[in-house]
């Protein structure tokens, strides 16, 4: 049951109503409304729910209102939206969640920010999201806690908790966010949305990135419907392809090949995930089976030792933050203000650093092991996360590093290997918990497959249409 009493929503009877993206962006074109009602609607509810959730941490308000009633272009053409305060958007900071980084507007949008925004779209801000998005909760000391808008009371997960929380609650259709270990799925799982990470150097790169001997964090957006991250696929596609990579073109339906489908609901570390989110993941394949695809179950094909490296090589780039910040980060950085967490990562590569060139070279070569599974598999099925939702607090910033290590290995352990194969994954919200909180699960494939991702989620969605939290607008008009 969903508690509606724990529930905020900005949804109303306004120039957004309960449209996704290419909705909004339809009613633009077709002259019912204007770029600027678009806006302004969309500013009214940030203001109306931002309170509760605080999920924007730099607002531009003014300047896109400005920019509403400039020509624009592109298939979100004035559709409001939020980018992730993790890249540059020019005029505003980027503070990465962290009281390290000083208030320092930037003078140039980064490339992933123009690809973004070529698209059409304007911006109202900056979405937050944990310290360096370096965990699964959207909790940091410089910003507080962002509230899931399905229950104020749990989290949005993270690291794109800011962005999800945004459109979970109605106030944009889709938003930036960006994903190193799941940052994008992990919220996109608790707010009850698609979360697409695609192919690594599919989309432009998150400044930096490309430094790191495997770049693990691939950038993307949420949304609530799956033809807005087609949509937004195809569009990005033609302001950057990647010719090494399939060109994906505009998904628009479901594919009528029928596919095989591995099914686990165990995590890489042998443990059970919770029976609330197995037994969704085991439906969904039973959905699967009902339209005619040929599913299986399989042991999880990821195990521990994945899990360590990856963990380990996380903990360098904490490392790296923490040691070379002036450099990498801002000349303002400040160490002394790090959280917990990080410095707590940073140690744990401190304790492994001598094993950094065999964890690297285990990395690089888990593609190839990835991509083998594929050869019996077209898709694999598994939960998201190993639990829904935890309780504001769970993982949060106060936690000592030890216990929360531990609570976020668990629950976010079906995610990593994506990022380390740089293979695409999509979450789907196909349910709800007892207590009225999204599970997402996932469906994964091999690198360059997102068509194919695309057109099965499009099948489960007819299939089985997801809950929003506007259905409680509609029930009430």
């Amino acid at each position: 049951m969903v508690n509606e009493k724990k529930m905020i929503s900005a949804y109303g009877d306004d120039a957004l109503g309960t449209l996704d993206g290419i909705g909004v962006a339809g009613k633009i074109a077709n002259g019912d409304i204007s770029a600027s009602d678009a806006v302004e609607a969309a500013i009214a509810r940030a203001k109306a729910v931002n309170p509760t959730l605080n999920a924007i941490v730099t607002d531009t308000f003014d300047m896109a209102v400005q920019q509403a009633k400039q020509s624009l272009s592109g298939p979100f053409a004035g559709v409001p939206t939020f980018i992730k305060d993790t890249d540059d958007y020019a005029g505003t900071p980027t503070l990465w969640g962290s009281r390290a980084i000083p208030q320092k507007q930037k003078k140039k949008s980064s490339e992933f920010v123009k690809q973004f925004l070529s698209l059409g779209f304007v911006c109202l801000g900056k979405s937050a999201l944990p310290e360096f998005g370096l965990t699964a909760t959207t909790e940091s000391l410089a910003f507080g806690r962002t509230r899931n808008p399905w229950n104020t009371d749990h989290s949005t997960g993270g690291s794109s908790g800011g962005s999800a929380a945004m459109v979970a609650a109605g106030v944009v259709p889709m938003a930036h966010g960006n994903d190193g270990g799941g940052s994008i799925r992990i919220p996109a799982a608790c707010c009850g949305l698609v979360g697409l990470k695609p192919t690594r150097n599919r989309l432009k790169n998150v400044a930096g990135t490309e430094l790191l001997p495997v770049n693990i964090v691939h950038q993307g957006v949420l949304t609530r419907t799956v033809r807005d991250t087609a949509a937004f696929y195809a569009g990005a596609e033609k302001y950057y392809r990647n010719p090494k990579l399939p060109e994906m073109g505009l998904v628009e339906h479901a594919d009528k090949k029928r596919l095989r489908i591995g099914l686990f609901t165990d995590t890489p570390f042998g443990k059970p995930s919770h029976p609330e989110t197995s037994d969704l993941a085991m439906q969904t394949g039973l959905l699967c089976s009902k339209l005619g695809h040929h599913v299986e179950d399989m042991p999880c094909p990821f195990n521990a030792e994945m899990g360590s490296s990856f963990t380990a090589y996380w903990g360098m780039m904490a490392f790296s933050i923490g040691t070379f910040g002036k450099i990498l980060v801002c000349p303002g950085f400040d160490k002394s203000m790090l959280e917990d967490w990080s410095l707590g990562m940073g140690r744990l590569f401190q304790k492994n650093f001598w094993k950094m060139p065999s964890i690297i070279g285990q990395l690089k070569k888990f593609l190839g092991l990835y991509n083998d599974i594929f050869r019996k598999y077209d898709v694999i099925l598994s939960p998201t996360l190993a639990h829904p939702p935890p309780e504001l607090g769970f993982i949060g910033p106060e936690v000592p590093f030890d216990e929360a290590f531990a609570r976020v290995s668990h629950y976010a352990s079906f995610t990593p290997a994506q990022n380390v194969s740089g293979a695409p994954a999509i979450t789907l919200p196909m349910g709800v918990s007892q207590n009225g909180l999204p599970i997402g699960i996932q469906l994964a494939a091999a690198s360059g497959q997102e068509k194919m991702l695309l057109a099965l989620a499009y099948e489960l969605e007819e299939a089985k249409p997801w809950p929003r939290i506007g259905e409680t607008f509609l029930r009430k008009c």
